[in-house]
């Protein structure tokens, strides 16, 4: 069983710049896709960015996209999020995942098997 802990979040000034971690364990070679995802209060849960372990290829959403930078680290089972120039619309918390899902469905949260339980990004105008 995967288990995932996310670690990074805090409070930011628009403009600022975050870097979240994912550090995995528990199996991790049964997955083959990390992502983020996000859910800002009362708002459905919303895809950022993944990545596929097994070739680097790397997925963003319009809203993030120049903005955030997805990386892994092999040696350390981490997924990194690297989020620059934000906004307050970036305000949620963001969830680590992991599972395996077919490229048209890397932005479907429910294609994701696993989560951690979130960091909170809250970003001040």
């Amino acid at each position: 069983q995967v288990q995932l802990v996310e670690s990074g979040g805090g409070l930011v000034q628009a403009g600022d710049s975050l870097r979240l971690s994912c550090a995995a364990s528990g199996g991790t070679e049964s997955t083959s896709v990390m992502g983020w995802f996000r859910q800002a209060s009362g708002k459905e849960r919303e895809f950022v960015a993944a990545v596929r372990w097994s070739d680097r290829i790397t997925y963003y959403a319009a809203s993030v996209k120049g903005r955030f930078a997805i990386s892994r680290s092999n040696a350390k089972n981490t997924v990194y999020l690297q989020m620059s120039s934000l906004k307050p619309e970036d305000t949620a918390v963001y969830l680590c995942a992991a599972g395996r899902p077919n490229s048209p469905d890397i932005a479907s949260a429910l294609r994701y098997d696993y989560w951690g339980q979130g960091t909170q990004v809250t970003v001040s105008s």
